[in-house]
Order: C-alpha cells, then sequence, then structure tokens
C-alpha cells in the first residue's frame, strides 16, 4: 500500500454537576489485516437521566458495538455488520430494562458511531448525541437530533437504543480526505457551545486533539452546562490508496509453482495427476504427505503472470473458500506451508453437472430438485455472509460418487466488505459466462442475489429441457432482445407453474425476480396458481413444430392446387 490508514484520537469527559457521568465514548484501532478489512471505529453515547439504567446502557452500547463489530465477517459490509450489532443491543436493553427496572425506559441511551474504512467514513445514529465534520476551517453536522419539542422550554428523544424493540437507524456515508476531523459530542456540549464556539477551538488547536477536547468540555462547563459533557476528535492522518504497482506486489508476494508433473513433491504435497486444465488454471490430484489424505491443489496458469487482476481474484478464490463452511461448498484447506502460489482444496471423485447432463439428457423433475435444493443451500452459504458468487453454470458444480453436488470457482465471487476497500482493479468487466450470467452485468450494476438466483434458474431450466430460455448465443443479449422460451415448449412433461416459477427467476429485469431463495425453491417444489398464464397463447407458442408442420402443410395443398389448374388448362 501506498499509504495506509492512520488516524490521531482524543477523548474527553466529566459528569459536570450530576452526581453520576452518564456518558460513554471510545474508539478501538484493530491490529494487523483488521485495519484494512474492517477499519477503525468510533462512538459516544449518553444514558438517559430518566433512565435508571442510563449509565449502564451507555457503557454497554460503547463496548458492545466496539468489541463484536470486529467479530463480525469480514466479508460483511459496514452497514450489514454495525446493524445487525445495534439491533441485537438494542433488543438486549429493552429486555434488561423491562426485567431488571420493570419499566420499558430502564436501560435507555442515545449512540452515534462512524467506522472508517478506506477512504469512507459510515456513519450510525439513534438519539442526540452528535456527530460533525471539520474541513478546511468548517465544521458540518452530520447527524440529525431525534428530538420532540413539547414546549418552547421541554423537548423529548424521540428515538433511543433500548425504548422500543423496532429500531430505526440513521445511516449515512461520507468521503474522507487526510486532515479531515471527526466531531463526536452528547448534548452537555452542544447545546451549551454554539458550532462556531466548538468550530474556533477545533481549528486552533487541531495539531493537539487531546488539547482540543479539554478545552471543549472545560467551555461547556464554563458556559453553564447542567448535563455531563463528552466529546472527541478523531483526526485523518492518512487514508489508505492503492495503485497498480501496489496491487501486483501484494498479488506476487509468492512466485507461480513450477510446471508440475506426477511424482514431483511441493510443499509436502506430492502430484499424482492432472485432474484439470484450463487457460486460467491447473488442478492437480495431490497425496498430502504428512497425513496421506487426498487433496486438490489448484494453480494459477502463467498465462496470467502479468495480470493483476486475474491473479487477485485467485486469491479471492481461496479467502472465500476459507471463510464458508457449507457441505455444498467445496472446501478450502489453509496449507501447512507454501512456498509457491496455489490453493489446496478437498478433492472430489465425481463429475460435473455439465457431464451429468451431457450423460442423461433431460432430467426428472425429481431428479433437478435434488440438485436445485443442494445448489441453493450452498449459494444461500455465500449470501449469508454478503457474498454473490456470480459465476454459477453446471461446469461449476462437482458431483461426487454419493451424489452431493459442490460449488465451486470462487475467483468470481463479489465480497460486499471488500468492495467498501479502495482499489484501482479494474472491476468494471461483466463477470460469468455467457448465457448463464445475468444482464444487469452487462450494464454495469454490481451482482446481487437476485442475479445468482437467475443463473441457478438457468441451470435448472437447462437440466430439465437440455436447451437454454434465451437461447445458446455467442455474445450476450440486450435485454429488449431476452424473450423467453417457454420450457415446456421443449418437454411436455414440465408442469406449467413450474415453467411460470422459471420464467419469474429468470426475468431480464433484477426486481421482477425472487428476492430470496427459499421464495424460489419454495414455488419450485409447491403449484403457485400465480405463475400460471391462463390467457390463450398463439399456437406458434404453444406448439411451434405443429405451427410450422400446418403452415407447410397448408402452402404444399396451396401448391398443388395451383399446379392442377395449371394442367387442367
Amino acid at each position: 500500500m501506498s499509504s495506509t490508514l492512520v488516524i490521531d484520537y482524543a477523548c474527553c469527559t466529566e459528569k459536570g454537576v450530576k452526581q453520576e457521568n452518564a456518558d460513554a465514548a471510545d474508539a478501538r484501532i484493530p491490529p494487523g489485516d483488521l485495519l484494512l478489512s474492517k477499519g477503525v471505529a468510533a462512538v459516544i453515547a449518553d444514558g438517559m437521566s430518566s433512565s435508571e439504567g442510563g449509565h449502564e446502557a451507555s457503557q454497554i452500547c460503547v463496548t458492545g458495538f466496539l468489541n463484536d463489530y470486529f467479530s463480525t465477517p469480514e466479508s460483511w459490509s459496514v452497514k450489514t455488520s454495525a446493524s445487525k450489532i445495534l439491533s441485537a443491543l438494542n433488543t438486549w436493553l429493552c429486555g434488561q430494562g423491562q426485567s431488571r427496572y420493570d419499566s420499558p425506559k430502564g436501560m435507555v441511551t442515545t449512540i452515534s458511531a462512524a467506522v472508517i474504512k478506506s477512504t469512507t467514513a459510515h456513519l450510525f445514529h439513534v438519539g442526540d448525541s452528535r456527530i460533525y465534520l471539520y474541513r478546511n476551517n468548517s465544521l458540518e453536522q452530520l447527524t440529525r437530533d431525534h428530538r420532540v419539542w413539547v414546549s418552547k422550554e421541554q423537548d423529548l428523544l424521540a428515538r433511543a437504543m433500548g425504548i422500543d424493540t423496532h429500531l430505526e437507524i440513521d445511516y449515512r456515508s461520507v468521503s474522507l480526505y487526510s486532515g479531515d476531523l471527526l466531531f463526536f459530542s452528547t448534548d452537555g456540549v452542544h447545546d451549551f457551545l454554539t458550532d462556531r464556539q466548538i468550530q474556533k477551538l477545533i481549528e486552533e488547536h487541531s495539531s493537539n486533539v487531546q488539547q482540543a477536547v479539554k478545552l471543549i468540555t472545560s467551555s461547556a462547563l464554563e458556559q453553564g452546562s447542567t448535563d455531563n459533557v463528552t466529546c472527541q476528535l478523531v483526526k485523518i492522518i492518512s487514508l489508505p490508496s492503492e495503485d497498480v504497482d501496489d496491487i501486483y506486489q501484494r498479488v506476487t508476494e509468492l512466485p507461480f509453482p513450477p510446471n508440475l508433473r506426477p511424482g514431483m513433491n511441493i510443499d509436502g504435497y506430492e502430484i499424482i495427476r492432472e485432474i484439470h486444465a484450463s487457460k486460467r488454471s491447473e488442478v492437480y490430484l495431490a497425496i498430502n504427505s504428512e497425513t496421506g489424505a487426498q487433496v486438490a491443489l489448484k494453480t494459477p496458469s502463467v498465462n496470467f503472470n502479468d495480470d493483476p487482476e486475474f491473479l487477485n481474484g485467485f486469491l479471492n478464490e481461496e479467502w472465500v473458500g476459507r471463510r464458508i463452511s457449507n457441505p455444498h461448498v467445496l472446501k478450502v484447506y489453509e496449507p501447512r506451508r507454501r512456498r509457491f502460489l496455489y490453493h489446496v482444496t478437498e478433492y472430489l471423485d465425481g463429475q460435473t453437472l455439465r457431464q451429468r447432463m451431457d450423460d442423461v439428457g433431460q432430467m426428472s423433475l425429481e431428479e433437478m430438485r435434488e440438485y436445485l435444493v443442494q445448489m441453493i443451500d450452498g449459494i444461500r452459504a455465500f449470501h449469508r455472509m454478503e457474498m454473490v458468487h456470480q459465476d454459477l453454470k453446471p461446469d461449476n458444480m462437482l458431483i461426487n460418487k454419493n451424489g452431493i453436488l459442490k460449488i465451486i470457482d470462487f475467483g468470481s465471487t463479489r465480497i460486499a466488505g471488500v468492495q467498501e476497500i479502495r482499489s484501482n482493479l479494474d472491476r468494471s468487466t461483466p463477470l460469468g459466462t455467457i448465457n448463464y450470467t445475468a444482464p444487469e452485468y452487462l450494464s454495469g450494476e454490481p451482482g446481487s442475489n437476485q442475479s445468482d438466483i437467475f443463473s441457478l434458474a438457468i441451470i435448472a431450466y437447462e437440466m430439465l429441457t437440455g436447451q437454454l430460455p434465451y437461447g445458446d448465443n455467442e455474445k450476450p443479449l440486450p435485454v429488449k432482445k431476452m424473450h423467453y422460451q417457454p420450457a415446456n415448449n421443449h418437454n411436455s412433461a414440465i408442469p406449467a407453474w413450474i415453467d411460470g416459477a422459471l420464467k419469474k427467476a429468470t426475468h431480464p429485469t433484477p426486481g421482477k425476480r425472487y428476492e430470496t431463495l427459499s421464495e424460489f425453491i419454495y414455488d419450485m417444489t409447491h403449484p403457485n396458481a400465480e405463475l400460471v398464464d391462463t390467457s390463450p397463447k398463439p399456437l406458434l407458442e404453444k406448439r411451434p413444430v405443429l405451427f410450422w408442420q400446418m403452415i407447410a402443410t397448408t402452402l404444399l395443398l396451396a401448391n398443388l392446387i395451383t399446379l392442377y389448374f395449371l394442367l387442367a388448362d
């Protein structure tokens, strides 16, 4: 990396005229790789004064958020991670407030949190604590106070943690630059100091954030603050940036392996034979010399030794595989030691789904469902981790001798958490394989769960018919030229409701497909009358072969009649 995320941080909190300090604030800079994958987090909270457990509630929210955020999967986006944590904390506060204090407001607090990841600040806010951005000698409030004024003198919190199990969280993201400062404060500060006063104090002491927060809190007390006073500053010293040279250096830290042949030993793995080879990679059957277990070694092709995008995808494949544990997803092992660039995976003795389809032709509904259920179970594991496979096709499904299907090849997987990290890698190239790739990729839209559903439905259609719903095309079809061909045109045994489910799942527009995998598989196993089109259809669409037979017969008769009259003359 040309530079990494570096911050300066300071916090100051005082109980002021109150007997107890119900405010809490803290920040955390994680060690190692978590700094890149998860970023830095800072939180402030203000326990409600009328809440008996307000002090404990604010402390729990701050420490709970900082502890739990860095424990969430690295594949999750910041928004998903923070939202799940805040919802869980809110549910716990509601339950504890009722059971321990016999009050729906027993443990109530505000919370404002910022996660700085790559070059973006992700803000989460409930209540009337605040987060400001100080940039170029200007102070801007980024959060909105959740207050309701009941009179000119009195206002109430309209939203807070611990009041209701239904939690509405304000979220926004802000691009950051080196030199920016994020300022956090509770109402004991910003209700007694104007924005201009706060701005002036930051401006005068921006080079010493510890001195700045001390002066701000003491100034609030001097202005007659009747509440606890707490503020913190996070100053951006440098932000991560990565150019192509950085990327290339990172992905080529390990050299390409030599040309592997049977009998060779590489890092304790004895090569038995080559299993598969393509222009992108080679896969070998090997024996783990230490355990005697059969494994597969996947190596990148030397054709791509100067292609950072491909090599980054190759590394991502291992990253993804080691974070998903599912019986229908290929297992990726952590190698004991590694001097070269390769993955170690479980070895599956069987065939691809493509080979199975070639062997049996059109599958029965029962066999298709058997494989589809397994595919969906595997893809659900990706979606739970906020990953989209993006290259589902029959060639990327392996079936072992016991009929267990496993999804393979994760090099194209879209990882929500990784997408948030700034990179100069070109991610605009459409991913996947023609005829199986969702059309939204062609217009540059990011992949979604519905993109994977599209691909799964294409595979299901092909298993039943031996054909593709939009034809076998050499080039991607524009959406306006995508015309669905009913599955029962190719296989009359397919019920209309199955065809209706396939048509919905393969709709060119993502918003008109199924939203979840569970909805799709339910309609593939339970008749849904709403999916059956009962309107009369032209004979050409219902029975195209018969239609053209009738046209040919009519033309033949017309020709014979014409010939008869010509001869009669």
